[in-house]
């Protein structure tokens, strides 16, 4: 996966996280207790999508200083509503840049079920699960050699996105569908991820 200049969130210092080896299972529902849950209020929701846009979707990372600094005000402010999607989804962000920083395998079952939280938060505040959020639950599954679930989950996004290209990418490397190949060659050829993975 792509390196973020969003991943070193230095600012998440949750005292729980300082344990060594905390389940997500165990640190999350002290998260969710501290936060406002307002399923009218979709600024985390859009924040999601504009993170997707400009980090996976966009042929390279768009992600801005004001970006950075739009994300850094909503996790100060303790009136951010449904705060705790944004937190978790940062953990989440801080777990794959710190063990990439040190060439370590992710922790694939902490992956797993911060997806599955994170699948089932947005789904039951938003009405609706972020495309990022399909992207990086199949990402998680197949790190955790779980290759069938995870294309099962690309499947699953493709219908709600399917002008994903990431998704796409995942569902050629696993399919090898012609179809899908000749849209990526011809559509999205300067896209990182069908540069990453050669596709041509």
């Amino acid at each position: 996966m792509k390196n973020f200049v969003l991943i070193f969130f230095v600012f998440i210092n949750l005292s729980l996280f300082a344990q060594s080896n905390p389940s997500i299972k165990d640190i999350y529902p002290e998260i969710k207790k501290q936060s406002q849950i307002d399923k009218s209020d979709k600024t985390i929701y859009n924040l999601l999508t504009t993170f997707y846009e400009k980090n996976l979707q966009a042929d390279q990372e768009e992600m801005t200083p004001e970006d950075i600094q739009q994300i850094e005000k909503l996790v100060s402010d303790p009136n951010t509503k449904n705060l705790h999607v944004l937190m978790l989804f940062l953990m989440y962000q801080q777990h794959i840049s710190k063990t990439a920083a040190v060439g370590k395998k992710t922790d694939s079952d902490f992956q797993i079920e911060t997806m599955n939280i994170l699948e089932n938060e947005t789904k039951e505040i938003f009405g609706k699960v972020p495309a990022i959020i399909y992207i990086y639950k199949a990402e998680a599954l197949e790190s955790g050699n779980r290759r069938e679930e995870s294309q099962n989950i690309i499947t699953q996004g493709l219908k709600e996105y399917p002008d994903s290209i990431p998704l796409k990418v995942y569902s050629y490397l696993n399919t090898k569908d012609s179809t899908l190949k000749s849209d990526l060659i011809k559509n999205h050829s300067k896209h990182w991820m069908v540069q990453q993975f050669e596709i041509q």
